[in-house]
């Protein structure tokens, strides 16, 4: 299965899920997104973000994001 991507601990930013080995919210890359950032950005302001991690989380929203649309539309919705 791998290293965890996101962890969320009660001593790191007060349990608010981060990139796993950083102290930086996952919520950070969303937020850069919605102002119109790039990952380059976010990677220039949040080094200890691997581009790996970016990656693999975008991978990781894309499934869920389509097995929730499957179990939806299986379901009539």
């Amino acid at each position: 299965m791998g290293s965890p991507l996101i962890i969320r601990d009660p001593d790191i930013m007060s349990g608010e899920p981060v990139f796993a080995d950083t102290r930086v919210p996952a919520k950070t890359l969303t937020d850069y997104w919605i102002a119109g950032g790039t990952i380059n950005e976010f990677l220039d302001d949040f080094p200890t973000v691997t581009r790996e991690q970016v990656v693999r989380f975008l991978k990781d929203a894309l499934e869920v994001m389509c097995a929730d649309a499957r179990n939806a539309s299986s379901i009539g919705l």
